[in-house]
């Protein structure tokens, strides 16, 4: 069938940025934090509910991959979207400053919205682009970096919501928009007609017995939680996102202790803060999801991921030196962002090219709860830290398990086809 005989490829990224740019409310959840602990809230209470988020994230995402085949894409995205504006929704009209009530709405329900529909705008990408998984899996995922961006600065410093109506009424904007927005994108959300393949392509193939070329075999998800590639894969993506994480739920609050400590003024430090993650690391995480992707096209998935890892692993151990120092904290911000953006790009078509793209859906679920436990141990363990005061202890460590995770990358191989 030849591509102009079907809707226009392209139409699909839109939807899917528009989709991924509703997601990444998650990472702006830092914003929320500050006005939260002066509530009253722990550091570790705040980071409860970015970690209760992420973890049912993953869970739901691993649900989302089984359901898709039956339901459709469409469906599923539609139906995140939809959990995930009544979860901000629920939490203005009910959740006030209090924590169960935020944790629940936010935490579970929202993590849940975002589960069920981040898989869908990777799996449908890679099949209408076999010939560009890194670039479009990127470009797919970029939205939820550049996410962060808006929703931060809109509660911040660009739309003053949280100073000007309250926590309960930003929640509340934001899950109506999160709800609109995410089903638009949804309705982009269709697989390409079954044997298509744009024009020039030509599908990898690999003899019997050999490593497999890339995607040309498909391990569904109980073949593929049979080899050692997964759980060296899922180490990988654990250690390298779980710094990340760690890192995101603490851009605003450690940052600002370190710029405070170095004799800066509170308001200016937390407004730097704010600009580091709001600005210097979301946009770069936004722009690392493309760029790493495009990359990994050029230089394969394997070599990408080592260099990502092994020099981000370099970076979170630096950071504490660099955050009470504007520039630095500035240029360290970049870094991590545009480093951490990459396994959002990589890892969907690592997996995509180590078990095939027929069930990523599915497969990429149970590759991504090494999201999930990273965004419980690395934000907590940051949190816990903090309230000890020895938030340089919680970044070595981090930065440590990414140098693991260069080593674990380095060892992983193809897996062999059964003759």
């Amino acid at each position: 069938m030849s591509e102009n005989k079907v809707m226009n490829r392209w139409i699909v990224v839109v939807g899917a940025i528009l989709i991924q740019l509703c997601l990444g409310a998650i990472y702006a959840w830092s914003v929320f934090t500050k006005p939260l602990v002066e509530a009253g809230w722990t550091k570790t209470q705040t980071q409860m509910v970015f970690s209760a988020g992420l973890a049912l994230f993953a869970i739901v995402m691993v649900i989302a991959g089984r359901m898709m085949p039956k339901v459709g894409p469409r469906k599923l995205a539609i139906s995140g979207g939809i959990v995930l504006g009544a979860g901000y929704l629920l939490a203005g009209i009910i959740g006030g400053t209090s924590f169960w009530p935020i944790f629940i709405c936010i935490g579970i329900i929202g993590g849940s919205g975002i589960g069920l529909a981040y898989v869908v705008p990777i799996a449908v990408g890679m099949r209408w682009f076999p010939d560009k998984k890194g670039l479009i899996t990127g470009l797919a995922v970029a939205g939820f970096g550049f996410g962060a961006t808006i929703w931060v600065k809109m509660a911040g410093a660009w739309g003053h919501m949280i100073e000007n109506m309250g926590l309960s009424q930003t929640f509340i904007i934001y899950g109506i928009i999160f709800a609109i927005a995410t089903i638009l994108g949804g309705l982009t959300m269709v697989f390409p007609p079954k044997n298509w393949l744009p024009a020039g392509y030509t599908p990898p193939t690999a003899a019997s017995g050999s490593a497999p070329a890339a995607g040309s075999v498909d391990y569904d998800s109980g073949a593929m939680l049979k080899t050692p590639q997964f759980y060296m894969i899922f180490l990988t993506f654990l250690f390298s996102a779980g710094a990340g994480l760690m890192s995101i739920g603490l851009m605003k609050l450690f940052p600002s202790q370190a710029l405070e400590a170095n004799g800066m003024d509170p308001a200016v430090a937390s407004a730097t803060a704010g600009t580091a993650m709001a600005v210097f690391f979301s946009l770069a995480n936004g722009i690392g999801r493309i760029v790493w992707g495009a990359m990994s096209d050029k230089l394969g998935r394997k070599t990408s991921v080592v260099i990502m890892t092994a020099t981000q692993g370099i970076l979170v151990i630096m950071f504490p030196m660099m955050a009470g120092t504007k520039a630095l904290l500035y240029l360290g911000a970049t870094l991590v962002g545009f480093n951490f953006g990459g396994n959002f790009a990589l890892f969907p078509t690592t997996t995509a090219d180590t078990f095939g793209t027929k069930f990523v859906g599915q497969n990429y679920g149970w590759v991504f709860l090494a999201y999930g436990v990273g965004g419980i141990v690395g934000p907590i363990m940051g949190g816990k830290l903090g309230d000890l005061n020895n938030f340089p202890l919680a970044f070595t460590i981090a930065g440590v398990a990414c140098l693991v995770a260069a080593v674990i990358a380095i060892a992983t191989k193809p897996p062999k086809i059964a003759a």
